[in-house]
């Protein structure tokens, strides 16, 4: 139900300024402008403080999978509270949702992916993957193997940990980021990076950097290669083919610990349970978060290995957060996993909606400002280009026209982000085909507007190849 908002939103939005510091946000500038208020949502829709009702096509930040307003999340919250609002689970104790929602993530993941390190959100996550790499190579008599590698333009959160393992220098610029002994390769990003070269030769050039990396540092040195299946926040950077079976070989061949983050591709974005399925990889790590409460509670995670588990757990592992296996967000969680399992809708997304938003995607292709439609499952991105044939980007600073078109979408009522010069999306998963529909009406309409306010603010223009 859309709750009717009483307040002027001018009002709101300088009650907001006053005193409300915003995530990746230029706080003058958007005191300015002024935010734009959500107030209520349902399924695939928001709405705003002035009654605006928009397609979400973000799934908030890549995390409502079961869409908004499920009834049953709030209940099994609610039961939870009043039952037990919270208990932490260091000192030998533990409560029945944890015990559930493990057992239950255990039958989940892939292979021998059977234990479960909580944490309040994807960043603790991998926070924690750092700890546990390097603790189970110390515990093994090698505690000198302790450099992680990661890819540029990755994202894998914003603590110190997780910034660090990102690979975006816009993060490394503020806070003497990278922490030591994290190194980045090269993203397999063929259609701005690949040159002449064919995605095949592209995709197995990136991926043997993390060979090349390897013997560079030292295998006695390195610990582990983290990545995304797909990765999100980058700007839906899809590897080639070739790209995942030679990192799996390389990780096989040196004994690297390969870690999944799975914050944004899990629990049925990609068409399976996990992005790894898609991308036929075997972690011995997977970060989790966002779709495993689908956003309605802050909940991560670490599923770690048979194998791992039985190394870490010779010794006491000194890490924890106060909210690690939070009861209330364990019961929300596994009432999610019911859901999109009850539901069936991870095999909907691969074997309806998906090849559905797929064809409709693919034709964004023909439009005069997209160089490139690419989409996994529910992820999708559009590189815009004002010369396709040479695949080129724009002379202005990159984000300029992403952020033009971005507003374009806004103004037509559709959520669409950018990531420099890339339009992407990645709906909720109980997205229908008849939204769909409005889905790229809406991507098309700002598209075309786009590409008119670049023209007549004279920015088509090709930067220098």
């Amino acid at each position: 139900m859309n709750i009717r908002n009483h307040f002027p939103t001018e009002e709101l939005q300088k009650r907001d300024a006053a005193h409300h510091l915003h995530p990746f946000t230029a706080q003058h500038d958007l005191a300015n402008k002024g935010s734009k208020i959500i107030t209520s949502a349902q399924g695939v829709y928001v709405y705003d403080s002035n009654g605006e009702q928009l397609l979400d096509a973000m799934a908030g930040l890549w995390c409502v999978n079961i869409g908004y307003g499920r009834e049953e999340l709030a209940q099994a919250a609610e039961r939870q509270m009043r039952e037990l609002p919270y208990y932490n689970t260091f000192f030998q104790t533990t409560h029945i949702p944890a015990i559930d929602l493990s057992e239950k993530l255990a039958k989940l993941a892939p292979r021998d992916l059977n234990h479960v390190f909580y944490a309040g959100s994807g960043s603790e996550a991998n926070d924690t993957n750092i700890r546990i790499v390097r603790q189970y190579w110390a515990l093994l008599g090698h505690a000198e193997k302790n450099i992680i590698i990661s890819r540029k333009n990755a994202y894998h959160g914003s603590t110190l940990g997780g910034a660090s393992l990102g690979g975006m220098n816009a993060m490394h610029q503020q806070g003497g980021l990278p922490i030591p002994n994290v190194q980045h390769i090269n993203q397999p990003d063929w259609w701005a990076e690949g040159g002449e070269l064919s995605p095949e030769e592209f995709g197995l050039a990136r991926a043997r950097e993390l060979e090349e990396a390897i013997v560079e540092f030292g295998e006695k040195r390195v610990a582990a290669f983290i990545a995304e299946p797909v990765q999100g926040a980058g700007g839906v950077i899809v590897a080639p083919d070739t790209y995942w079976p030679e990192i799996q070989r390389i990780c096989d061949k040196y004994e690297i610990i390969l870690i999944a983050d799975e914050v944004i591709c899990g629990f049925g974005r990609t068409g399976n349970w996990f992005g790894s399925q898609t991308m036929k990889i075997r972690p011995d790590i997977m970060t989790i978060a966002k779709g495993l409460s689908s956003g309605y509670q802050p909940i991560g995670g670490s599923i770690v290995s048979r194998k791992i588990a039985e190394v870490i757990g010779k010794d006491e592992f000194n890490h924890g957060y106060t909210y690690s296996s939070h009861p209330v967000a364990a019961a929300v969680a596994l009432a999610n996993l019911n859901i999109i399992e009850s539901e069936g809708i991870v095999e909907r997304v691969r074997n309806e909606t998906g090849p559905y938003l797929a064809k409709k995607w693919a034709r964004l292709n023909d439009h005069p400002m997209v160089g490139e439609a690419k989409i996994v499952g529910m992820m999708g991105s559009l590189a815009l280009t004002p010369d396709k044939a040479n695949r080129s980007k724009f002379l202005s600073p990159s984000g300029t026209v992403g952020y033009i078109c971005r507003e374009c979408c806004f103004a037509n009522n559709l959520i669409m982000r950018h990531v420099g010069d890339r339009m992407i999306i990645s709906p909720p998963l109980i997205i229908d085909k008849e939204q769909i529909d409005i889905l790229i009406e809406r991507a098309w309409k700002s598209l075309d507007e786009g590409m008119s306010k670049v023209k007549e603010k004279g920015l088509w223009e090709s930067a220098p190849i």
